[in-house]
């Protein structure tokens, strides 16, 4: 005998959602008046009337997300913010700028987990971080030199109006 759950026993707000819109239905309520009642779509009714009806309650259940499981554990992504607050001078950068690439070698060094460079910035936004692109400019630069050719020179060079 399948036991039934109840929208009270719910894990988040979603599966409890979910479960209540079984509950009403049981009761004879339509998808329409589900969809209304809950304030979601007949489609997203439907698609959950289905997966109860396959598989029961337990249909209902929140899933585990697919894909693989995260490299970083929640604690190493908890200490990842104050790792990063040390500055990237501590870790031999040049600059106090971040980037996806000294992200990923500070993640590599502390925890021995590898990352590609390009998915290091999604890790950073879920912790509600962001990271900077270094302005590449010569140190060499003379800014002098360069208003003054701006200036003087660059009319010159210009095609008239």
């Amino acid at each position: 005998m399948e036991k039934t759950l109840s929208s009270q026993e719910a894990t988040d707000w979603r599966e409890g959602r979910r479960l209540r819109a079984w509950e009403l239905k049981q009761q004879g309520w339509n998808q329409r008046e589900i969809a209304n009642a809950l304030g979601v779509t007949e489609g997203a009714v439907s698609q959950w009337m289905k997966r109860a009806r396959e598989g029961g309650t337990e249909g209902l259940r929140k899933r585990t997300p697919p894909g693989a499981p995260p490299r970083l554990s929640e604690h190493q992504r908890a200490q990842l913010p104050e790792l990063l607050a040390r500055g990237a001078k501590a870790y031999g950068f040049r600059g106090e700028v971040w980037t996806c690439e000294r992200v990923a070698e500070v993640i590599r060094e502390e925890f021995g987990v590898v990352y590609h460079p390009a998915h290091v910035s999604r890790v950073v936004r879920e912790l509600g971080l962001s990271l900077q692109k270094p302005m590449r400019r010569a140190n060499q630069r003379d800014e002098q030199a360069i208003k003054r050719w701006k200036e003087e020179r660059w009319p010159s060079l210009k095609k008239g109006p």
